[in-house]
């Protein structure tokens, strides 16, 4: 098994697409990249923590590659928008690729920029992967457990339609 750490706005939003790709196992949601040892929800919400919400993706490489995931990642958010992922605004929605290794670094690194020399405005930051803590644990799996939430109807279904319509050779089966 392997492991992915992405931000791409709210992790409802991300852990829902990713949650649907076979060889993911778990998808945990989290915060990473920021200055507070084990923050809150609250503390991510005023925004001064500066970490991201993340979510950790334990995968399986013989199933779905790194750079199947980072495809996924950059078509079903808005990677050039910085500190924002529609009216989700802030430090904490930063589009984010942190790198587990040398491999997830130079693979990452390639497909910006692909997306760079197709015109694509990427600002998605790119940093070795920092401590993960945890999202408390009514955020896990929120949209399976909340389909009728507003926010998840606004902001999810859009992004599950992209994945849908561009990875159906990516999704498990039933």
């Amino acid at each position: 098994m392997q492991q992915a750490l992405l931000g791409g706005g709210c992790f409802w939003c991300v852990e829902a697409v990713f949650l649907q790709l076979k060889g993911v196992s778990k998808v945990v949601s989290g915060y990473a990249g920021g200055l507070t040892e084990n923050p809150s929800y609250e503390d991510i919400c005023r925004g001064d923590t500066q970490h991201a919400e993340v979510i950790l993706i334990d995968f399986d490489e013989t199933q779905i590659q790194y750079t199947q995931l980072l495809e996924v990642f950059f078509a079903t958010h808005d990677p050039t928008t910085l500190n924002r992922q529609g009216n989700d605004i802030g430090t904490q929605y930063r589009s984010v690729i942190y790198y587990l290794n040398a491999e997830q670094q130079q693979q990452a690194v390639q497909i910006i920029d692909e997306l760079k020399a197709q015109g694509i405005n990427i600002v998605t930051e790119l940093s070795p992967a920092p401590s993960f803590y945890p999202a408390e644990e009514y955020h896990q799996n929120f949209f399976a457990r909340n389909p009728s939430q507003g926010y998840c109807n606004f902001a999810i279904p859009p992004k599950l339609l992209k994945l849908h319509s561009k990875f159906q050779s990516l999704l498990k089966s039933g």
